[in-house]
C-alpha cells in the first residue's frame, strides 16, 4: 500500500470513529429526551389514576369524567386495570374507539417487568407503565395498572435522525476519502517529483536536474531543499571528477609527449654513435678519428641534455603528483629575509640575458613565515627562471613589500608579456600562453607547481602583465612576527 492510501485511511478511520461517536451521542441525547417527557406523563398520569380508584381499586370502575377522557385522548394516554382474580379487565373509553388492549403481564412476571417498558399492539408502539395493584394491608398482587403512550410520532422522529446521521456519515466518510486522496495525493506530489529526478538522474548523465518546489517551507520543503542542495553537490563533486580526470588524461598526454621527445633524441644519436663506430659496418661514414670524435662528443652532450630535461620533467611530475595525492608540505616559521637573500645571491648563476636587479630587501628584517624552506626557495627560483627565460634583453627584478600583515615577493622583468586573457591559464600544467612563448624551451609544469606551493603556505599569487611590456609576479604570504617597532 502506497504512502499516499495509508494517509487516506488512517485519515478516514479517524474521522469515521469521531463521527460515528458524536451520532452516538447524538442520538443518545435525543432519544433519552424524546422519552423522557412520555415516561414522566405516564408515571403522573398512573399516580393520579391510582389515587383516584381509592383504596380498593379493583372494585372501581374506569368510568372517568368527560375532561380527562378529554386530555387522555389528546395526549394519546391509554389506560387498562386488569384483575388477577376474575381474569377480566377494564380499559379507557380511547381504548375502546380504537379498538386495543395491552398484553397483560403473568403474575410471576409483574415484579420482573414492572416499570416502563416499550411494547407494540398491531404493530403500534406503546410506552406503557406497568404498575401491580394489591389489596389494602396485604402484599398479594391482585392486579395490574398499564398506564400506556402511542410513540408512534417519536419512533417516526428517531427513526428519521437516525436514516439522516447514516445518510450523513456516509456522504462525510465520501467526500472525506475523495477529499483526503487529493489532499494526499497533491502532498505527496513533491515527494513524487523528488523520485523523478533520482529516476532522471539514474537513467541519464544530466545532475542539473533540480526539484521544481513552490509550496512552504515546511517538512516537505525542507527535504527537497535538502535535496536539491545535496544534488548540487553532488554534480560540483561531479563536474570536479570529470575536470580532474580530463586534466589527469591530459597531463599523461602531454608527460608522454614531452618524454617522448628527448627519449627520440636519446635513440637517435645511440643509433648515430653505433653507425659511426661500427667497425664492419657498410653504412659507416668515410670520416677522420678528430671528426668522428667531434661528433660524438656532440652526440653524448645532445643526450646528457636530453636526460637533464627528463629528470626535471620526471622530477615536476613527481612534484604534482605529491600535490595531487594531497600531501601537505610541513610548515614551520623561518625568517624571510636570510632566504630571499640566498636565493637572490644564487640567481645571478642561473643561465639570463637579462641583466639581474635585487631591490631593497632590508624590509624582511624581522619578518617570519610559517613554511618550508626548501619549498619557498623552489617556487623563487621557478618564477625567477620563467623571468630569464621571457625577457631576453631589458632586467628582471626581485624586491618586496608589506601591505596589512603580509608580506609580497615581487618578480617583475622587462620581457615579452602576454595578453590579460591569457593569465587565468597559465597555472596550468603543460600551457604555453603562445606560439612567441612556447618556442622558448621548457616543459610547462614550473607555474603550475609553483602555485601548489604558494597554496600549501595559505598564500596567493597576483599577476600583473602586458605585452611587449613584461610581467610581474606577487607572492603574497601571511606574516607571522612582524617587524619590531624603532
Amino acid at each position: 500500500m502506497s504512502i499516499r492510501l495509508k494517509l487516506t485511511a488512517w485519515y478516514s478511520g479517524i474521522l469515521a470513529a469521531v463521527l460515528i461517536f458524536w451520532g452516538v451521542v447524538i442520538y443518545a441525547f435525543v432519544y433519552f429526551n424524546t422519552y423522557q417527557e412520555v415516561e414522566q406523563q405516564l408515571k403522573s398520569k398512573s399516580a393520579r389514576i391510582t389515587d383516584q380508584i381509592g383504596v380498593n381499586p379493583l372494585s372501581q370502575t374506569l368510568d372517568l369524567d368527560p375532561f380527562t377522557e378529554s386530555q387522555l385522548q389528546e395526549a394519546q394516554i391509554y389506560i387498562q386495570l386488569w384483575d388477577y382474580q376474575s381474569q377480566s379487565g377494564k380499559i379507557s373509553g380511547n381504548m375502546e374507539k380504537v379498538r386495543i388492549q395491552f398484553p397483560v403481564l403473568k403474575t410471576n412476571e409483574i415484579l420482573e417487568k414492572r416499570g416502563i417498558s416499550k411494547i407494540y399492539v398491531n404493530g403500534t408502539p406503546f410506552l406503557v407503565n406497568q404498575q401491580p395493584l394489591s389489596l389494602s394491608g396485604t402484599n398479594e398482587i391482585r392486579g395490574l395498572l398499564q398506564v400506556g403512550a402511542n410513540v408512534s410520532s417519536q419512533e417516526r422522529l428517531l427513526e428519521a435522525l437516525l436514516n439522516i446521521l447514516i445518510f450523513g456519515w456516509l456522504v462525510a466518510m465520501a467526500l472525506a476519502i475523495t477529499s483526503g486522496l487529493i489532499l494526499a495525493r497533491k502532498s505527496m506530489r513533491p515527494l513524487v517529483n523528488v523520485i523523478d529526478a533520482a529516476n532522471q538522474i539514474q537513467s541519464g548523465d544530466d545532475l542539473s536536474v533540480r526539484i521544481q518546489y513552490t509550496g512552504p517551507k515546511d517538512e516537505i520543503g525542507r527535504l527537497i531543499e535538502t535535496v536539491n542542495n545535496m544534488l548540487e553537490r553532488t554534480e560540483l563533486s561531479f563536474r570536479g571528477l570529470e575536470e580532474t580526470n580530463a586534466a589527469q588524461r591530459r597531463f599523461v598526454s602531454d608527460a608522454s609527449h614531452e618524454l617522448r621527445t628527448p627519449l627520440t633524441t636519446i635513440r637517435g644519436n645511440v643509433d648515430f654513435l653505433k653507425k659511426l663506430w661500427d667497425q664492419e659496418g657498410n653504412d659507416r661514414p668515410n670520416l677522420d678519428e678528430e671528426t668522428v670524435k667531434a661528433m660524438s662528443l656532440e652526440a653524448i652532450e645532445d643526450m646528457a641534455d636530453e636526460g637533464k630535461r627528463m629528470s626535471r620533467l620526471i622530477s615536476d611530475m613527481l612534484s604534482l603528483a605529491r600535490a595531487d595525492t594531497g600531501q601537505k608540505i610541513e610548515l614551520n616559521p623561518i625568517p624571510l629575509q636570510i632566504l630571499v637573500q640566498e636565493v637572490a645571491r644564487r640567481s645571478q648563476f642561473l643561465d639570463h640575458k637579462a641583466e639581474w636587479r635585487v631591490g631593497d630587501l632590508s624590509i624582511l628584517n624581522g619578518i617570519y613565515v610559517n613554511g618550508s624552506k626548501d619549498y619557498l626557495q623552489q617556487m623563487l627560483f621557478i618564477f625567477i627562471e620563467n623571468a630569464f627565460k621571457y625577457t631576453p634583453d631589458g632586467s628582471v627584478t626581485l624586491d618586496a613589500i608589506l601591505y596589512k600583515g603580509q608580506v609580497g615577493l615581487r618578480i617583475s622583468d622587462t620581457g615579452i608579456g602576454m595578453d590579460k586573457d591569457e593569465v587565468p591559464f597559465i597555472f596550468d600544467r603543460f600551457y604555453r600562453a603562445d606560439e612567441s612563448r612556447g618556442a622558448t624551451p621548457g616543459i610547462g609544469l614550473g607555474l603550475s607547481i609553483a602555485k601548489w606551493i604558494i597554496e600549501e603556505h595559505q598564500g596567493s599569487v597576483e599577476v600583473v602583465t602586458r605585452r611587449g611590456e613584461g610581467t610581474t609576479f606577487i607572492v603574497w604570504m601571511p606574516v607571522v612576527f612582524a617587524p619590531p617597532i624603532e
